[in-house]
């Protein structure tokens, strides 16, 4: 193609990459002659052998992808993640949990990656992680156990729901049960008993449940099997609807998940309490709610616990590719702030 246009090999490589000078008349007889030839341009799998890279961020989530793109929360992190990564110039790769896979590493050891970005991952997750070290691939953990070698983005996930917590503790509330997410992959419901909970490998569940147990020591709880509004439903039906008789219903409720919080509302509408004068709910992550999911009642707006969802994946992009260059990697902590909305009150009498 070069020798058609008239040009050395390296100024036709450098008319496709844009990455050095080339006159555009020389440019402009390098693509007419690609055209003709029908070249599509340089295979970007040879440019990465030469530089040793891939040029691809590789994404693990310690759920299925496919429950984790019905949470607005995870596709908001991956925006965040995927802004400062292309304007790296980086890819992004979503690589299915190596949890899946028996070995316990799966396909995240063999994917062409040059950094791997961890959402939500936990302890389970160590041999994958000790193969990529070995491999020195660099390592970022979003809302994660402490794994060791890995670059830690956090969230105030308890101290949040404390904060949240104490908020109703205010408002007079000594009947408090939190609706969690789930503990592990087993897509377990019911109410979460010592045994279950001591059970629980789930890093962010336990931390915010562990942030109301700071406040309301002995709050009951009740896990669902995901973070969607009719698992919130189906958590609600059974403090509420399904209250065995003469159990008292509580005067609130601590959603670990915004989406969690509206299925919970729509099962105490359903039940004919009123929100917030009989029930008050407080949810997690600050998201746009469907306001026709509460069509059924005057509220405009949860209260919630607002986070910074792209502000942890920017800062997770960050660190990884400070690694790659060769660079300190920083750390971050983020704090959730509290929005009073109109799903709280004061304990009912």
């Amino acid at each position: 193609m070069a020798r058609a246009a008239g040009v050395a090999p390296s100024t036709a490589s450098l008319a496709f990459s844009g990455a050095g000078p080339v006159s555009e008349d020389a440019k402009a007889r390098v693509l007419a002659a690609a055209a003709e030839l029908g070249y599509g341009g340089p295979d970007p799998r040879a440019r990465s052998l030469r530089r040793g890279r891939s040029g691809v961020i590789g994404v693990v989530m310690d759920e299925r992808l496919s429950d984790a793109f019905r949470d607005p929360v995870n596709v908001l992190t991956l925006d965040g993640i995927a802004e400062v990564a292309g304007e790296a110039g980086a890819s992004l790769l979503l690589v299915r949990s190596p949890l899946d896979d028996e070995r316990g590493t799966g396909p995240i050891v063999d994917a062409p990656m040059d950094a791997v970005v961890l959402v939500g991952c936990n302890v389970r997750i160590d041999p994958a992680v000790a193969v990529l070290r070995r491999r020195q691939i660099p390592v970022v953990a979003i809302e994660a156990d402490e794994i060791e070698g890995a670059v830690p983005i956090h969230l105030d996930n308890r101290e949040a729901s404390r904060r949240a917590a104490a908020f109703l503790r205010d408002l007079g509330h000594t009947a408090v049960t939190v609706v969690t997410l789930p503990l592990d992959g087993s897509r377990r419901r019911g109410l979460v008993d010592p045994a279950r909970e001591a059970e629980g490998v789930a890093h962010t569940t336990l931390e915010r449940l562990r942030g109301v147990r700071g406040v309301y020591g002995d709050a009951p709880a009740v896990e669902a099997a995901g973070s969607s509004v009719e698992e919130g439903r189906i958590a609600g039906q059974s403090l509420f609807a399904g209250a065995a008789p003469g159990a008292a219903i509580p005067t609130a409720v601590v959603a670990q998940s915004d989406l969690l919080a509206v299925g919970v509302i729509s099962a105490a509408l359903d039940a004919g309490l009123r929100v917030p004068e009989d029930v008050s709910v407080v949810g997690f992550d600050g998201i746009t709610v469907d306001d026709s999911l509460l069509h059924r009642s005057p509220i405009r707006q949860l209260t919630t616990l607002v986070q910074p969802f792209e502000q942890k994946g920017r800062a997770a992009a960050r660190a990884a590719l400070a690694m790659l260059e060769g660079g300190e990697p920083h750390p971050a902590a983020f704090r959730s702030e509290l929005r009073i909305g109109d799903t709280t009150g004061p304990a009912r009498s």
